[in-house]
């Protein structure tokens, strides 16, 4: 079994490492080789090499169509006019790239990302940037349901409120959100940072197994096996400093947000006898 190392003092942020024995591991990239770093058939682009779509008389398919021609010709900045809410815009952007939005997204924006940073001027719908993997999304006001489902890495950011379950099934990475996020968020929480600047609902990390969520406002209750953890210099540090990277801050101060973990209940949850599991939830 992998033994979790509780030494490091970055373990109650959420970032573990695991010490696997008997088994092997076929590396499949090395940080010394930047050509395994990215996809094999990811096009090379000049970030400076810049190029706009008006998205107003495109279907969804042909403005992510036209995103990928774009990027073929080694266009690395991209601006998309007009976007007028429709869905699962900017999906599947397996490489690196600089992406605007110039309005609002509907349902399924930006999802299975693994690389580019993007820009979202207006609001986006239920789960954005759902899976994504790396890279950055920044939405300028409010965020649907399930915003960052199954998120497993990069930072991903909305200045205003956000729906419920936020954050469903993280898996790692960042999650900001600069106002209110809606009942449930931080639901099954596997790994990885949630901050909410405002007000938190009902059954705030219900069934989270790990990782960390920061509320800087009131919360309506906790879930099952959530629990408040204890606020480290370590915490703050990595708070004001993240927040900065986007130019927000945490209403009362990084310090005086509550900390939010799993009670670890629920762990081994079938190995509980029947009167312990009705304790547990």
């Amino acid at each position: 079994m992998a033994e979790l190392d509780q030494a490091h003092e970055s373990y109650e942020l959420g970032m573990h490492t695991e010490q696997l024995s008997g088994r092997t591991q076929q590396v499949f990239f090395s940080a010394e080789e930047s050509d395994n770093l990215v996809y094999p058939w990811a096009p090379e682009v000049d970030f400076e090499k810049s190029g706009e779509i008006d998205a107003q008389s495109l279907s969804q398919q042909e403005v992510n169509a036209e995103i990928r021609r774009l990027m073929i010709e080694g266009v690395g900045t991209i601006t998309v006019r007009n976007p007028g809410a429709k869905h699962s815009l900017g999906v599947g952007i397996l490489s690196r790239l600089n992406l605007h939005f110039d309005g609002s997204l509907g349902y399924f924006g930006c999802g299975l990302l693994d690389g580019p940073n993007v820009t979202v001027a207006g609001r986006v719908g239920w789960s954005c940037a759902e899976n994504m993997m790396a890279g950055t999304v920044l939405i300028e006001k409010n965020g649907g349901s399930t915003f960052g489902a199954a998120i497993r890495g990069g930072d991903l950011v909305c200045k205003g409120d956000v729906g419920s379950r936020t954050g469903i099934d993280q898996k790692g990475g960042t999650i900001i959100v600069g106002g209110r996020a809606g009942a449930f968020s931080g639901f099954m929480m596997q790994r990885g940072r949630m901050m909410i600047l405002g007000d938190a609902g009902k059954n705030l990390g219900d069934s989270m197994y790990d990782g960390t969520i920061y509320v800087g406002g009131k919360i309506a209750d906790l879930g099952v096996d959530a629990v408040e953890g204890e606020m480290t210099d370590l915490d703050r540090d990595w708070l004001i400093r993240k927040l900065g990277q986007y130019g927000l801050e945490a209403p009362n101060g990084a310090q005086n947000m509550t900390k939010i973990v799993s009670g670890k209940q629920l762990w081994n949850y079938d190995n509980l006898e029947p009167t312990e599991k009705k304790l547990v939830l």
